[in-house]
């Protein structure tokens, strides 16, 4: 109980964080409905809510469903327990799934139909001509892949995989009216396209309609050819979605590698989740789905229009022309201190170097691992890698560097979600180059974004050091926001050589310098740093804090934030997902207020500002103040120290929170509203910082100075 008798730890201050969650795909919903923003565009958002979706069942659902069947009751933070969880949870997302077809079929299909592209929604909308070239499609291309699969006493229901689409079919044998009805099914396949477009028809007045009809379509038009000695009498899609969480016993695996490939197995074949299925389908197919795939009724969703509408994403990207309905792409600009003639190393010893992605491009981070696996001088590279892209670039040059003999050290986390087999593959490969890999840490991930580089230079051995807010994958870098440092100072050189002694031989320093890490002391160091601010505002001093990241549900934290609210403490979140805080109610967090920004670009960098009386503290790091980060995964927070660094830094924080275009402001009742923008400049966070690099870039190229091209300098602070 707080001193103005506040019970901080009531659960009735608190937001139960999956239905904080679905709030955020509710937000990103918004995006697909918003009319000014460019048709594909919202196709795109469109496909985001369902992919959100899905990972939300198959992670976040199927984990409070295992608490059920482990009859675990404990309540919440918001004191609900995962049987209340899961009644909200499936009111919320039927409402929601109702939401993304209204947006599909009453906003989305009319429009792209006025712009001269038609989504066929079912077969028998087809004209003769292109029914025969649906037929002649089918017979050519699908038909050979197809494998129709049958239900009946000799032979059991089939093993349908998680997130397969596959069309389910009710049949009776010719010549036998009265005769037993047989269930058979066959599986879309995901090896062909999915949006199959159909020959161009002019309009009287000349224009053009370009059609698209969706595979499953196709394939239910020619069902009968499947199944020569039935009649099929009903068929209809459907997908199913299963528990993907993993069950992992680490302190028990004798080999995590191992343990891990072979839950990835499992993954397939979970409990069913959640079942899609068409709006009309026949009552009898149903019936049989329902008990054979053990689904309840409130698992089920019945879908007025396509399954799976992750399949936008590929009609975005993958059908040609209509750029005219896209935003224009953005290059990520060169980093100004990285433009002159000098090499990566001699540039870092200038100063620290800031850099903002994607408004920056990613090339440096890539190059100072490429640079040290080829010079000469350097003798050992170590990095913690969490997610990497398909083709990576940092991993050939670490496999490079093992084979020119240097000591390089890789922590490849194998427990990123739904990222274990790809990391799995890279880290056999790592191996294989003679690189030292080490499998993550038993109980803990490792989340840190972290690269060490030694060096012996003419007055003794330097260290190199990357820190950063996300992964080390060049592709999602020109799509996540994140900012990293690029140092050479020495008190944080030593602090890297710890955390990499830590993660391979458990030597845990005595002092740390500058670093904060999880989870020895982050959790007591953001809650020093708050409760300074409380004692500032006690005092009459500057209080002010201003944090920004992608979620915020650990409730010690938000205690603690409660706490400076009610002491005077002016507190401005910019939370992009899940936010258990509740924000502007009197007498507990009219101080505090919380916005949610979602653009083009996903926001994904982690920032802490803290006033300190009138002597601001910048922290960036890898952690999120969620429990998971605090207390289960190893993460860095760092430092900002150069004053031109920190400056660049708060201003990336000033806009965002100036944002009245992309910004959705939590309100005291838990939902979020954009701001009435009539009569303001109006300010969009994303596309200002993209305007800012190519003016820093276009200013560099005529000046090379290497004080003023160090930093990430606003527009409106150039001379």
């Amino acid at each position: 109980m707080a001193d103005n008798g506040v019970n901080y730890a009531d659960p009735k201050n608190y937001v139960n964080r999956e239905l904080s969650w679905l709030e955020f795909n509710y937000r990103v919903l918004s995006e697909a409905r918003d009319k000014s923003l460019p048709l594909f565009e919202r196709l795109k958002f469109l496909s985001i809510t369902a992919s959100n979706l899905d990972e939300f069942f198959m992670v976040r659902v199927a984990s409070l469903r295992d608490m059920v069947h482990a009859k675990y009751t404990k309540p919440d933070i918001a004191g609900l327990r995962p049987t209340e969880q899961l009644e909200k949870i499936a009111v919320k997302t039927h409402e929601l799934v109702n939401l993304q077809y209204s947006t599909y079929n009453r906003s989305l299909l009319p429009a792209l139909k006025t712009q001269g592209l038609r989504i066929i929604g079912t077969h028998e909308e087809l004209k003769r001509e292109q029914g025969e070239f649906v037929d002649q499609y089918f017979a050519e291309n699908v038909y050979p892949v197809l494998t129709p699969m049958a239900f009946d006493s000799s032979r059991p229901f089939p093993l349908v995989r998680n997130k397969s689409l596959n069309i389910a079919a009710l049949l009776q044998k010719k010549k036998d009216s009265n005769g037993e009805l047989d269930f058979a099914m066959v599986q879309v396949p995901s090896v062909l396209p999915r949006f199959v477009e159909l020959p161009v028809t002019a309009k009287a007045d000349g224009n053009e309609t370009r059609n698209v009809i969706l595979l499953e379509q196709i394939i239910e038009r020619n069902m009968q050819r499947l199944f020569l000695n039935y009649d099929v009498l009903a068929a209809h899609p459907f997908r199913i979605m299963r528990n993907a969480d993993l069950t992992i016993d680490e302190e028990e695996a004798e080999d995590l590698l191992e343990e891990i490939e072979k839950q990835l197995k499992k993954r397939q074949w979970g409990e069913v989740i959640r079942l899609e299925v068409e709006e009309k389908i026949d009552k009898r197919l149903l019936k049989i789905l329902r008990k054979e795939l053990d689904v309840s009724q409130e698992d089920i969703f019945e879908i007025s229009g396509p399954l799976d509408l992750t399949v936008l994403m590929k009609l975005y990207g993958g059908l040609n022309g209509f750029d005219n309905l896209k935003s224009p792409g953005y290059v990520p600009q060169p980093v100004p201190a990285f433009m002159n003639e000098d090499d990566i190393f001699t540039n870092i010893q200038k100063g620290d170097i800031l850099l903002h992605h994607p408004y920056q491009t990613f090339d440096p981070v890539v190059r100072f691992v490429r640079t040290a696996a080829k010079d000469p001088d350097v003798l050992a590279i170590k990095q913690t890698l969490y997610r990497v892209s398909g083709n990576s670039p940092i991993i050939a040059a670490l496999a490079e560097a093992a084979d020119n003999g240097k000591q390089v050290s890789v922590l490849v986390e194998l427990k990123a979600r739904f990222d274990e087999e790809n990391n799995i593959n890279w880290a056999k490969k790592l191996e294989k180059a003679g690189c030292h890999v080490i499998y993550g840490l038993v109980g803990l991930k490792t989340h840190s974004k972290i690269t060490l580089v030694v060096r012996r230079e003419e007055d003794g051995i330097r260290r190199y050091v990357h820190l950063g807010t996300g992964n080390y994958n060049d592709s999602t870098a020109k799509l996540y926001t994140d900012c990293g440092l690029m140092t050479c100072n020495p008190l944080i050189g030593e602090d890297a050589t710890a955390v990499f002694n830590m993660l391979s031989g458990y030597s845990e320093p005595a002092v740390w310098n500058k670093l904060a890490v999880a989870p020895i002391w982050l959790r007591k160091q953001f809650l020093r740093l708050i409760r300074r601010e409380i004692a500032h505002a006690k005092t009459g001093s500057e209080a002010r804090i201003v944090a920004k990241m992608n979620s915020l549900c650990d409730k010690e934290i938000i205690a603690a934030l409660y706490e400076a609210s009610c002491a005077g403490v002016k507190i401005q979140l910019i939370i992009r997902g899940i936010c258990c805080l509740k924000a502007g109610i009197p007498g507990l967090s009219e101080n505090i207020s919380v916005r949610s920004i979602v653009g083009n670009f996903l926001e994904h960098s982690r920032i802490f500002y803290f006033e300190n009386g009138g002597t601001p503290q910048i922290f960036m790091g890898s952690a999120d103040w969620m429990p998971r980060n605090l207390d289960k995964r190893v993460e860095i927070v760092f430092p900002v120290e150069d004053e031109s660094l920190k400056e660049a830094v708060y201003h990336i924080l000033e806009v965002e929170l100036e944002d009245n275009v992309k910004a959705h402001i939590l309100m005291p009742d838990g939902t979020y509203e954009k701001q009435d923008k009539r009569g303001k400049v109006l300010v969009n966070s994303q596309k200002q910082f993209c305007q800012e690099a190519v003016h820093q870039a276009k200013e560099a190229r005529k000046d090379h100075d290497p004080v003023s091209t160090r930093v990430f300098i606003p527009v409106e602070h150039q001379s």
